[in-house]
């Protein structure tokens, strides 16, 4: 089986949690015999040579587009269903927050792809999205799918619901971790107060309101990652607010990164928005106590086995910090992520899907 794996041209510049599932999940396929080609939305490709094609990110519709009128065989989809909705509306300042108070989300989303072109040059990969919209371009992709991949139930759901969707084929397959790298090191003593925050620098991840509940506090905070595209303002933003006890770090190395979870006690996502939440499923699995949004899909990973925090209250996360410093070890959490969340049962999920299909 040979298969294609087509994602948005910015997978390897702009680093995120689809970069990680994406190259872990065509990894682990390759183990189980299937042929995968990894290629952006922005290449040309030969689509005669395979046998089946999969998308990732519904919400970046044109990118899909550009593709599947020439396709004349089975496509899937993973959805990665983000909603900036409430962050958007909520959190944003500025002429595009008061935008996202008056127009629909799908318009300012259309909007976005408008604005990318005119003022950074990034290329409409599809004009049929010019004419469809963004909605009705999501509308006519589901219909063309052989099956959806979300990374949960929950995720189908919400993805039902925001386009009024009766139903779908779907399969879920989970979002993932290597088990033999992201693992506890008993030799490693914890640092009580040392928390983490793995993940871009943008306003939906939160990192703002996370510095001003810990500033001046009895823990040491460590920002881990650089700033997202066009975030450069809130990272300064973030720079400006933090007090002496916040560090950043900036992008790490595999290693670095994986001695960095192994000593820290507590790891916190505190977003407005998660699908998963996949460095928190990395962190657990090195042993942190977890605090992270409920907003997305989180509980349906973590379940009672993380501590929850509201973005837009930095009291809220203050206490889901302090609650999890006072925990003992995730051993529930970390028997399950070892059990449900790994890369290869995600594979095994994946390829169970195109068998469905083929």
């Amino acid at each position: 089986m040979k298969v294609a794996f087509i994602a948005r041209s910015t997978l390897f510049s702009s680093w995120g949690g689809d970069t990680t599932q994406i190259q872990k999940t065509a990894e682990h396929l390759r183990l189980l015999g299937i042929h995968i080609d990894i290629h952006l939305s922005s290449d040309k490709i030969d689509y005669d040579q395979y046998d089946l094609f999969h998308f990732f990110n519904i919400i970046r519709p044109a990118d899909i587009l550009r593709h599947t009128k020439y396709i004349n065989k089975p496509f899937v989809v993973s959805t990665i269903f983000l909603d900036y909705g409430e962050f958007e509306q909520q959190a944003r300042g500025g002429f595009i927050g008061l935008l996202n108070k008056v127009l629909p989300q799908d318009t300012i989303e259309y909007c976005k792809v408008i604005a990318r072109r005119l003022l950074n040059g990034e290329r409409i990969q599809s004009w049929q999205y010019l004419w469809r919209g963004h909605a009705r371009s999501i509308l006519k992709i589901v219909k063309d799918a052989a099956i959806l991949l979300p990374n949960s139930h929950s995720e189908y759901q919400r993805f039902l619901k925001r386009y009024k969707i009766k139903e779908a084929p779907y399969a879920v397959v989970p979002n993932g971790v290597d088990p033999s790298l992201f693992k506890e090191n008993i030799t490693t003593k914890k640092n009580k107060n040392a928390v983490l925050c793995v993940a871009r620098i943008e306003g939906r991840k939160n990192q703002l309101n996370l510095i001003k509940a810990l500033n001046n506090t009895k823990y040491t905070l460590y920002i881990i990652g650089n700033p997202s595209p066009n975030n450069q303002k809130y990272y300064d933003q973030c720079k400006l607010a933090a007090a002496d006890n916040i560090v950043f770090k900036g992008y790490v190395s595999l290693d670095e990164l994986l001695e960095i979870y192994q000593s820290a006690e507590i790891h916190v996502l505190p977003s407005w928005f998660e699908t998963t939440g996949l460095s928190s499923i990395e962190a657990a699995l090195a042993g942190c106590n977890i605090v992270i949004t409920a907003k997305g899909d989180t509980q349906e990973y973590f379940e009672d086995h993380a501590f929850y925090c509201e973005p837009d209250d930095i009291e809220s996360i203050k206490k889901a910090i302090d609650h999890a410093s006072e925990a003992p070890p995730p051993t529930l959490l970390i028997k399950k992520i070892n059990e449900q969340y790994t890369w290869a049962a995600a594979a095994d999920a994946t390829l169970k899907a195109y068998k469905q299909v083929l």
